[in-house]
């Protein structure tokens, strides 16, 4: 369980770094993510935040997750990926995370061990239940992703109509571009 509240300041790019420690204790073990150390939360692509935002129930657990992936090679004893996303799991259970978008969860970061044919320490037997729960996600996560991936690419090219339309108005009024329409 977590011993301590997650106390973050907001960093530029979309990350945030730790004020306080942030300490976790297991059966065994007791893991601590040092003050200072930088975090994205959940690092959940775009299209599936209405599934799972980057920040929730899950967000404890997912700088857990960071700090271990980042870190876990210099932790006495090293921490293997493998277990690494097997605590993901767990604390994510023990935060409330519900049963199912605990499973999709870990079997996303599961994923990027499997890159290049690779096959982690788990071995082939985790490697079909990470298929076996991906096969069972995509058709209902996959549409709402689309739609969501769609609408972005929408927005975004209306946001570039818009702003192009205001150079043009702009320029010939001698009027600056409000700077909400402007680019970032």
């Amino acid at each position: 369980m977590f011993e301590s509240a997650l106390v973050v300041k907001e960093l530029p790019a979309d990350l945030w770094e730790l004020r306080r420690p942030l300490v976790y204790r297991g059966a065994r073990d007791t893991i601590t993510v040092p003050a200072g150390f930088p975090t994205d939360f959940a690092s959940v692509p775009r299209p599936f935040w209405w599934f799972v935002p980057r920040a929730g129930r899950h967000t404890k657990a997912a700088v857990l997750h960071d700090f271990l992936c980042r870190r876990g090679d210099h932790l006495d004893p090293a921490i293997h990926r493998s277990d690494a996303d097997g605590i993901f799991r767990r604390t994510m259970r023990e935060g409330g995370v519900d049963l199912l978008r605990r499973w999709i969860m870990w079997a996303a970061v599961r994923w990027t061990q499997f890159g290049l044919f690779r096959i982690s320490q788990g071995g082939v037997g985790e490697l079909f239940g990470v298929l076996a729960i991906t096969a069972l996600a995509l058709p209902v996560l996959l549409p709402g992703a689309t739609v969501v991936a769609v609408s972005l690419v929408a927005f975004w090219v209306l946001r570039l109509a818009v702003y192009v339309i205001a150079r043009l108005v702009g320029r010939r009024s001698g009027e600056p571009v409000p700077r909400f329409l402007a680019a970032r």
